[in-house]
């Protein structure tokens, strides 16, 4: 679990250096899937309904609901490498 929150960490900082801006679709997954293997399931209630921003991040980590924080970093760490190639 250590070196799989190491490797969760440097991914983490790896992410802010790409070369490139991902889509939207793929910054809310990293979003979500950083969230979901740092904090676990969502627990906030949802924004307000013009918050859109908001909204988008709050769906997108609500549907990782019962995926374990360490399957989560792991996907994370796969995305963020996937990014990198």
């Amino acid at each position: 679990m250590i070196d799989l929150r190491r490797e969760f960490e440097q991914a983490a900082g790896d992410v802010k250096r790409l070369g490139t801006r991902p889509d939207n679709d793929t910054l809310l997954r990293l979003y979500a899937l950083y969230k979901q293997g740092s904090l676990g399931d969502i627990q906030a209630r949802p924004p307000g309904f013009f918050d859109f921003v908001g909204t988008a991040k709050h769906e997108a980590w609500a549907q990782l609901a019962g995926v374990s924080r360490e399957e989560a970093m792991r996907r994370y760490i796969t995305l963020v490498r996937q990014l990198l190639a």
